[in-house]
């Protein structure tokens, strides 16, 4: 995914998605983890923030592949 991506990109890959949907975000610093996504949204300096809100437990396998993750 490009480092520019927008709230406008994100908006219109999730927008034809179930809003019942729950949502992670998933993170691969050395292992594949899931975590909870926070309520809050900071902006500083023109960029979007997107807090986490704890981790749920390793990302499922399929996931992992298919974002082609180690």
């Amino acid at each position: 995914m490009p480092q520019y991506f927008t709230v406008a990109h994100l908006i219109a890959r999730l927008q034809n998605l179930d809003p019942n949907l729950q949502v992670r975000l998933a993170v691969n610093p050395d292992f594949a983890f899931a975590h909870y996504i926070g309520s809050d949204v900071v902006v500083h300096n023109g960029t979007a923030y997107i807090g986490e809100d704890g981790q749920e437990g390793y990302l499922p396998a399929a996931v992992r592949d298919e974002l082609a993750w180690p």
